[in-house]
C-alpha cells in the first residue's frame, strides 16, 4: 500500500529515519521575543539554542498554518497525519482545517491522529503506522489499530534545565532555583489525555534511570516485538545509557535514539530526555 506519513516538526527524526518511514514534516515556528524561527531543515539549531539561552524574553511556538498541511496532503494524495497533542498545541486543529481544504479539491484522502503526546511519542506512532502499512494492513484497520495504540502509549520526560518553563510562567523562579540547588529532577509525562502530569521528583541520574525502568515494568505493556523511542536535547550519552539499561531488562524489537529538533529543544532545553513506548 502506497501511503505517505505526514508529521509536524515536533516529531523528532533523523534524515535517515524520515527516508526509511517515507515521512514529510510540516514545520512549526518558534519565537524568541520578536525573532521568529522556522523549525525545518534550514534551522541552525546550535545558533537557535545559543540565542534562546541568551534571551530573557518569553519563548513561544506557533502551529503550522492550515495551508501547509493542505499542500502536504495534496502532494501525498493518500496519507496519515500525526500531530502534537491537541491539549498542548494548535497543530492538530490546523491539520483538521488543512484536511477540509484539501478534500474540497478532491486531491487528498487523509486521516489525522492526535498523538496525545509529543517528540518521541509522535515518532513511535509514525514507526507503528509504517510497520502496519508494510504488512499490508488496510487503511481502516490501520486507523483502528493506531487509535488503540495511542490510548495505550506511555510518554515520559525529564528536563535538566527549567529556564523556559520559568520564562513561560509555568514554573516560578523561586521553585526553579530550588530545583536547581537541590538537584531535583522532575519526571513528567502524558496523563493519557495529552496533558502534562508530574510523576516523580528524583535526585540524580541513577535514580532517574531506575525510575524509567520501573515505569516500563509497571506499565503492564508487553515489550517483545514492540518499539521504544528516546529523544534527547544534546544528551546522547544519557540516551545511550538509558538504552543500554533498557536492553538489559527488556526485549524491545528496536530502540530508536533521535535528537530533538527546534520545537522539542525549545521546551526540553539542553539535557532533556523524552521516552515513549
Amino acid at each position: 500500500m502506497t501511503c505517505k506519513i505526514i508529521v509536524d516538526s515536533c516529531c523528532d527524526m533523523t534524515p535517515q529515519l524520515k527516508e526509511r518511514l517515507d515521512v514529510t514534516s510540516v514545520p512549526l515556528t518558534m519565537r524568541l521575543g520578536r525573532n521568529e524561527f522556522t523549525d525545518d531543515a534550514s534551522l541552525d539549531l546550535d545558533c537557535f539554542m545559543a540565542e534562546m539561552k541568551a534571551s530573557t524574553e518569553k519563548v513561544s511556538s506557533a502551529s503550522p498554518p492550515p495551508l501547509l498541511y493542505q499542500e502536504a496532503m495534496e502532494s501525498a494524495g493518500d496519507s496519515f497525519v500525526v500531530t502534537l497533542s491537541s491539549r498542548l498545541s494548535g497543530s492538530y486543529a490546523s491539520a483538521v482545517a488543512g484536511k477540509t481544504l484539501a478534500e474540497e479539491t478532491g486531491k487528498a484522502d487523509t486521516y489525522i491522529f492526535d498523538s496525545k503526546s509529543a517528540s518521541a511519542g509522535e515518532v513511535l506512532i509514525a514507526v507503528k503506522i509504517r510497520d502496519l502499512l508494510q504488512k499490508g494492513m488496510p487503511k481502516p484497520h490501520v486507523i483502528e489499530t493506531i487509535n488503540r495504540f495511542i490510548e495505550d502509549m506511555k510518554t515520559y520526560f525529564v528536563l535538566e534545565r527549567y529556564d523556559n518553563l520559568q520564562k513561560n510562567g509555568r514554573l516560578n523562579r523561586i521553585a526553579g532555583k530550588l530545583i536547581s540547588v537541590l538537584n531535583i529532577k522532575l519526571m513528567m509525562g502524558s496523563d493519557g489525555n495529552g496533558n502534562i502530569a508530574l510523576y516523580a521528583k528524583l535526585k540524580g541520574i541513577n535514580q532517574m534511570v531506575e525510575k524509567f525502568l520501573s515505569l516500563i515494568e509497571n506499565s503492564g505493556k508487553k515489550t517483545d516485538g514492540e518499539n521504544l523511542v528516546i529523544s534527547h536535547c544534546n544528551n546522547p550519552g544519557l540516551a545511550e545509557r538509558l538504552k543500554a539499561a533498557i536492553e538489559q531488562r527488556y526485549h524491545f524489537k528496536e530502540i530508536f535514539i533521535v535528537p530533538t529538533g527546534g520545537i522539542s529543544s525549545l521546551y526540553a532545553d539542553d539535557g532533556g530526555i523524552v521516552l515513549a513506548f
